[in-house]
């Protein structure tokens, strides 16, 4: 798979329709992805930026795979699937910020992987950095860069090499500092997710 970008006008008609067929009103996907419902409104009729965290709540709520949403295109692989450098599916975030999926094809993940590329903005770094939340845990390892992650009222700084873990229910979220963008791996796992017969190490 070569680097995609999917068309928000496509994904947005599909959580529509999805939601349309399933009589899912407003107000219970406004409830469901954290919002109000003008907000929601404003997410499915494509006015504002769709946050993974929003598709991922949407997705749980409509019963597909979030991937699903983004291409049309069930995920179907069930063996393994490779991601050669530079390529994935490219989900925007907010402003700058790229999260290339690096297994959109595989199917019943019990994890989302990214490379994320978070861009060095110089009015960021004296601001509060803005925090997400959504079930389950994530890792975020750092590839290259220097990675600023709060985490609630701690702010903790990473380079290349350093890894963080957590519960991603509770307030999260990151900036690049160190004048140039940061480039990590981030693995979101979801709620539950447990490998049937893993062995506890």
């Amino acid at each position: 798979m070569h680097k995609q970008e999917p068309d928000i006008k496509e994904v947005v008609n599909r959580i529509r329709s999805l939601r349309e067929d399933s009589s899912i009103s407003l107000e219970e996907m406004a409830q469901a992805t954290g919002r109000s419902v003008e907000e929601y409104e404003a997410q499915e009729s494509g006015t504002q930026d769709l946050s993974f965290t929003f598709l991922y709540k949407c997705a749980t709520v409509l019963g597909v795979d979030v991937i699903e949403l983004l291409t049309g295109e069930a995920p179907h692989l069930t063996g393994y699937e490779i991601s050669r450098s530079g390529d994935g599916l490219v989900i925007k975030r907010r402003a700058g910020f790229e999260y290339l999926h690096q297994a959109p094809l595989f199917k019943h993940k019990l994890a989302e992987p990214f490379i994320v590329t978070a861009p060095y903005l110089e009015a960021e770094q004296d601001e509060p950095i803005h925090l997400s939340y959504h079930e389950g845990q994530e890792l975020d390892y750092v590839i290259s860069g220097k990675l600023r992650f709060a985490y609630e009222d701690h702010v903790e700084e990473l380079g290349a090499g350093d890894l963080v873990f957590y519960d991603s229910a509770r307030g999260h979220g990151m900036i690049a500092t160190g004048g140039e963008p940061c480039v990590f791996l981030a693995v979101v796992l979801k709620p539950g997710a447990e490998v049937p017969g893993a062995p506890i190490i």
